[in-house]
């Protein structure tokens, strides 16, 4: 697999995140997208901004193999102890595992670096790729919310996973 790493998004990331962020296949189960150039830089320009702001509560990351932004990852803290954590890796590059590497850095953040107790992640039952990752990673189903969010066919359940920190460590 390549060097997979994380770095903070920047606006001039944008090319790179719009090369996935266009793709029907990308946003399947999001409530966004396919996205045009303008809804991807307005996307990244937030984004970028919320490394400066105070309180800081969010951290969305490029996702890096072999110094190449194939994705993006990101850290929300959800009040002082517990943590949500999303990404999403281009789809040609989908199946090597640079989905699990973002998610285990983003939990080793979380636990390591911001304190956090518990970390959570949602995603549509029907993305079994992206459920995979989640219990890979560590992360317990909990259950499933109903209709959550409206998406183009029609409403969508979130599955919740979670992880707390001792079972991080063990």
């Amino acid at each position: 697999m390549d060097a997979v790493r994380l770095r903070p998004l920047v606006f001039e990331d944008w090319p790179m995140v719009h090369g996935w962020a266009k793709l029907p296949e990308m946003s399947r189960y999001q409530a966004w997208g396919p996205n045009t150039e303008a809804q991807t830089q307005s996307f990244v320009r937030e984004s970028a901004a919320l490394w400066h702001s105070r309180p800081q509560t969010s951290y969305p990351h490029a996702v890096l193999a072999d110094d190449q932004v194939v994705g993006i990852a990101d850290l929300h803290l959800r009040g002082p102890s517990s943590g949500e954590i999303g990404y999403g890796i281009h789809p040609a590059r989908w199946g090597q595992g640079l989905a699990g590497v973002a998610a285990q850095e983003l939990l080793r953040q979380a636990f390591t670096e911001r304190g956090l107790h518990r970390v959570y992640a949602t995603c549509d039952p029907r993305n079994v790729a992206s459920s995979r990752v989640l219990i890979k990673i560590g992360m317990r189903y909990e259950g499933r919310m109903r209709e959550t969010m409206r998406i183009d066919d029609g409403w969508r359940d979130s599955d919740l996973y979670a992880i707390l920190e001792p079972e991080w460590r063990a």
